[in-house]
C-alpha cells in the first residue's frame, strides 16, 4: 500500500523547527569566533562546553521525536521510501539548506572552542550531514515512514558545499539562503500545509524560496554589500505528488529568479553580540528587485522575498 507521503514530512518539518531552535543555544560561540580564524591551542573548557551542550541537545530532541512522532507506529525492519519526485523537489532544497548552515554553525563552534580552522570546517561539515540525516534512521525503521536517500542525497550535497568552497576559497563566497511569503495554499489544507504562520513557514512549500546568494566581491570589483542572487521555489501544489495535484485541477510549476541581495557581514560592529545576529540574520534573504522566470513567462518585482 503506497504510503500517505504528506505524513512523512510532517517529522522532518518539525525536526528543522527544533534544531534551530536548539543551535541558536550556540548564538554565543558564534559571535566570538567571528573575529576567530585560528587559535594556537584548544580550548577546553570552551570545546566541553560545545560538546557537551550539543550532544545533550542532539540526544533530548531524538529522544522527542522518538516518543512523539513514532511511537505511535510499529517498528518494522530498515525501509527506504522513494519520495524523490514530490514537491517539485523544493523540499530537498531545505534540506540542502539545513545541511550547509548546521556544518557552518558547527564549524564556528569549534573554532570558538581552539580547534584549527581547517579541522573545524571539516568536523562542521561531517556533523552538519550527520545529525541532519539521522532522522532518516527513525524513519527507516517505522512502519508509518521510511529512510528517503533523495534526503540523505540532499543532506550531502548541502553538506559539501560548505567544505567544498573552504577547501577551494578558506571562505565563503557563495551563501544559501531562505525566504518565505504567505500563499492562499494553507488555507486550503492547513493539515498539511499549516495552519499559523509559522506552520506555514515550514509547511507551505508554496511559499518557500531557496537561493544561492553569491559574494560578488569576492569574485570582482563590485560593491561589498550587494550580492547577485539565483533562486528556485515552486507553487500550485496542495499535494506532494503532481497526479494528486492535477486530478484536483491544480498545475503546479518550478520558478526560477534571479535578483539582487544584501550582504548582512558588510555591517561592522565592535559587539559580538550584534556580530552574531548578523550572522544568524544572513541565512535569511532581504526583499530586492527580483526576476522570475515560469511557466514560459518572465515577472518583475521591485521587492521580492
Amino acid at each position: 500500500m503506497k504510503k500517505q507521503s504528506w505524513k512523512k514530512m510532517e517529522p522532518l518539518r518539525l525536526l528543522r523547527i527544533i534544531f534551530f531552535l536548539t543551535l541558536l543555544c550556540l548564538v554565543q560561540p558564534v559571535c566570538r569566533a567571528q573575529n576567530i580564524d585560528t587559535l594556537s591551542q584548544i580550548n577546553s573548557n570552551r570545546l566541553k562546553i560545545v560538546v557537551i551542550g550539543s550532544t545533550l541537545a542532539y540526544t533530548g530532541t531524538m529522544i522527542g521525536l522518538s516518543s512523539v512522532w513514532y511511537s505511535q507506529y510499529d517498528k518494522q525492519d530498515f525501509q527506504f521510501f522513494n519520495d524523490a519526485g514530490e514537491w517539485k523537489q523544493v523540499d530537498k532544497v531545505g534540506h540542502f539548506y539545513s545541511a550547509f548552515q548546521l556544518s557552518s554553525i558547527s564549524s564556528h563552534s569549534l573554532q570558538w572552542s581552539g580547534v584549527s580552522k581547517k579541522k573545524s570546517d571539516w568536523i562542521g561539515a561531517l556533523t552538519g550531514f550527520a545529525v541532519i540525516s539521522s532522522i532518516e534512521v527513525l524513519d527507516g525503521f517505522s512502519a508509518g515512514y521510511g529512510a528517503s536517500v533523495s534526503d540523505l542525497a540532499a543532506n550531502a550535497i548541502g553538506a559539501g558545499f560548505f567544505i567544498g568552497q573552504q577547501a577551494l576559497w578558506k571562505q565563503i563566497k557563495i551563501y544559501p539562503k531562505f525566504s518565505f511569503h504567505k500563499t492562499g495554499y494553507a488555507a486550503q489544507r492547513p493539515e498539511t500545509l499549516g495552519a499559523t504562520h509559522l506552520e506555514q513557514i515550514i509547511k507551505d512549500y508554496n511559499g518557500q524560496t531557496y537561493w544561492l546568494s553569491t559574494d560578488m566581491d569576492k569574485f570582482l570589483k563590485f560593491p561589498k554589500w550587494l550580492n547577485f542572487s539565483i533562486g528556485y521555489g515552486a507553487e500550485d501544489m496542495l499535494y506532494a505528488n503532481d497526479e494528486d495535484n492535477l486530478q484536483n485541477n491544480l498545475n503546479p510549476y518550478r520558478q526560477f529568479y534571479f535578483g539582487l541581495d544584501f550582504d548582512l557581514t558588510a555591517i561592522k560592529s565592535r559587539s559580538k553580540f550584534v556580530k552574531g545576529l548578523i550572522y544568524f540574520a544572513n541565512m535569511v534573504k532581504l526583499p530586492a528587485p527580483t526576476l522570475e522566470i515560469s511557466n514560459g513567462k518572465v515577472k518583475g518585482y521591485l521587492f521580492y522575498y
